[in-house]
């Protein structure tokens, strides 16, 4: 059953039942159309459509959120001709008229039988970057979860920049020696095939000839030659033609030589996709649901196992002969290296007291027209994915924060690590501060979600230090108001030196600290700097938890978890764990025993607090020791 059939069937049950519940996306919209301005409201959304990710468009349904109902307005076909005539009612940013027939087809337009009436249903395609934005009455529109906003003058702006790049697009440049000969009408049929999922865009083609009109709309043909796009959908002997352009290695790393294993696939695009997409799937899955059937669990979710492959195939640089590569790791990541740069108005890199390497999401299609073609696996369900959508598995908990390596010039490499932001590591980090924290919120516990938000950040800061970029959180991830809370308690600011449409936030100073070395020197004098790093790190964490952590248990089980997640990240190895605890126990004891700490409690939870009485002996550090 099509999507549409299955929510115009929901619809008829609410209304029948008079129940409700809410059906409008940002892909689908009920248009009543008993009104003149509802004609206009029609055009508005039509254009939003087209500027965004394309929809449908139900007629004769009108929904009510207010009154929470469904009314059966009906559709009257004697408007069936001015509907026909939406193609001719936009313009360009010139504000040229369009015929934008190719992407609101007249021919797929259909009258639905609904109730005792029809509704009239429209089918809207998203316009390629190369054609946007489009105008109407002088304004341009997007769409935005279920309404209609108008685009601001910079974004139009900064879209006619983007048109003049896509003019000189590689994924549109001939192929040397390749003749119409060259393209296979099966493998072109294919895609036809995936195309016509929901609804019958384009009939099958008996040959080549034929199908010349639609291998040109498509931009597969250009002046009767075969484009790279059009090579790499439907070319027959891809390799001889495109090389390592259409070639992924696929790597699954144990570390263990005899458990390693690697494909090499070289395909057209779309089997290349997933034959990929196969490979990562059957490295990570680790079990099966009890529910929906026993489907598969995997270790990463499976939107963004088949994002991120369509994306390494959609966006690489196809001017670069190298091919590509995926990487998994079990249990850490994985790696999708490919042949391309990110723009330097993407790039935010800061070589400050405290180092900034962040990626903007804006999106800037590399390849729009191939891009469209990978998307046929979700012609109208699917949503624009990219940074800003993988960033929102990262702060949903679905994974742990991704970065991208920047290894030479046209060399970049994702990383999709295993796991998740908010993870052990994190909550102890957070609960050590809980006292701090609780100060600066005045008293407000944070929520999850903020919580979430404030590890994105502080793991982001990690990862910058290492030459790891991150992705930009942006007002597009849905947080803004989580940031913006956390920018009131002071948690969180603005980097003085981030650019003001792009704000860098780094994490309250004092919430980064790692060591405290210099108020130890303060309470213990030269004793503390005659122990062994061992105990000076386990000193040092039970300082910061007796002044800055509301945990009324400081004990050795806490610590010693605290100290092993901070640097290990996660337990892996339960004997490296037991030992570790042991040993932490030991020296415990042993800095008890020596005065440098002090219990209260019972002697089976003990609360472990710093000595401030200790009798201090003179350090190398204290003033007098310098003159």
């Amino acid at each position: 059953m099509r999507e549409i059939d299955r929510i115009l069937q929901q619809i008829e049950k609410h209304i029948k039942e008079d129940t409700y519940e809410q059906i409008e996306t940002d892909k689908i919209e009920l248009k009543d159309l008993s009104t003149g301005d509802d004609w206009k409201e029609l055009y508005k959304s039509v254009c939003a459509f087209l500027n965004t990710r394309g929809g449908i468009i139900v007629i004769g349904i009108k929904e009510d959120t207010k009154q929470k109902q469904f009314r059966f307005t009906k559709f009257n076909p004697n408007n069936e001709s001015k509907v026909k005539q939406l193609p001719a009612r936009f313009t360009d940013d010139e504000y040229r008229e369009l015929d934008l027939s190719e992407f609101i087809r007249p021919d797929l337009m259909e009258l639905h039988s609904f109730l005792d009436g029809l509704v009239c249903i429209i089918f809207i395609e998203k316009l390629p970057d190369e054609q946007k934005y489009v105008l109407y009455n002088r304004e341009a529109y997007e769409r935005q979860l279920t309404g209609d906003k108008r685009i601001p003058e910079d974004k139009i702006k900064a879209q006619k920049e983007l048109k003049i790049e896509l003019q000189k697009a590689r994924e549109l440049q001939f192929i040397p020696n390749a003749t119409l000969d060259e393209l296979d009408i099966d493998k072109l049929n294919e895609y036809i095939l995936r195309l016509n999922k929901d609804v019958k865009v384009e009939t099958l083609k008996p040959d080549i000839p034929s199908a010349l009109s639609f291998l040109s709309r498509k931009k597969f043909v250009r002046d009767n030659n075969p484009t790279l796009l059009g090579m790499l959908v439907c070319g027959k002997h891809i390799y001889d033609y495109v090389g390592g352009r259409c070639q992924i290695d696929c790597f699954f790393d144990t570390g263990i030589e005899v458990a390693n294993d690697k494909k090499v696939y070289k395909d057209n695009i779309i089997s290349l996709m997933e034959n990929c997409i196969g490979f990562v799937f059957g490295k990570t899955g680790t079990g099966i649901k009890t529910e929906k059937g026993g489907s598969v669990l995997f270790e990463y979710p499976e939107r963004v196992i088949r994002e991120t492959v369509n994306n390494a195939l959609a966006h690489r640089d196809y001017s670069n002969d190298r091919f590509a590569n995926i990487t998994i790791i079990p249990n850490k990541h994985i790696e999708i290296r490919n042949p391309g740069k990110f723009k330097q108005e993407q790039l935010l890199r800061s070589d400050e007291a405290i180092p900034v390497r962040r990626i903007i999401p804006i999106p800037k299609a590399q390849n729009p027209n191939l891009a469209d073609v990978l998307k046929s696996f979700d012609r109208w369900e699917g949503k624009g994915w990219g940074m800003s959508t993988l960033t929102n598995f990262a702060l949903a908990n679905s994974i742990d924060i991704p970065y991208y390596r920047l290894y030479a010039e046209n060399d970049i490499g994702l990383f999709i690590q295993k796991g998740k932001v908010l993870d052990d590591e994190m909550i102890i980090w957070i609960n050590s501060f809980s006292k701090y924290i609780i100060h600066k919120t005045s008293g407000r516990e944070l929520t999850n979600e903020q919580k979430t938000v404030l590890a994105y950040f502080y793991k982001s800061e990690l990862l910058n230090k290492s030459e790891r970029y991150t992705i930009l959180l942006t007002p597009d991830n849905n947080h803004y108001e989580v940031i913006n809370d956390l920018e009131a308690y002071g948690i969180i600011m603005k980097l003085s030196s981030s650019p003001a449409l792009y704000p860098v936030y780094i994490v309250d100073r004092n919430l980064t600290k790692r060591e405290f070395s210099t108020e130890m020197r303060e309470i213990f004098g030269g004793a503390y700097d005659d122990l062994n790093n061992e105990y000076k790190v386990i000193l040092e964490a039970i300082y910061q938890h007796n002044e800055f952590s509301m945990t009324a248990e400081v004990s050795a089980n806490l610590i010693g978890n605290y100290l092993y997640l901070r640097d290990k990240k996660a337990v892996t190895n339960i004997k490296d764990y037991d030992i570790f605890k042991r040993q932490m126990r030991y020296r415990i004891n042993r800095l008890e025993k020596d005065g440098y700490i002090i219990r209260k409690g019972k002697p089976y939870s003990p609360q472990y607090l710093i000595n401030k009485l200790f009798s201090r002996k003179p350090s190398l550090f204290d003033n007098e020791n310098y003159e």
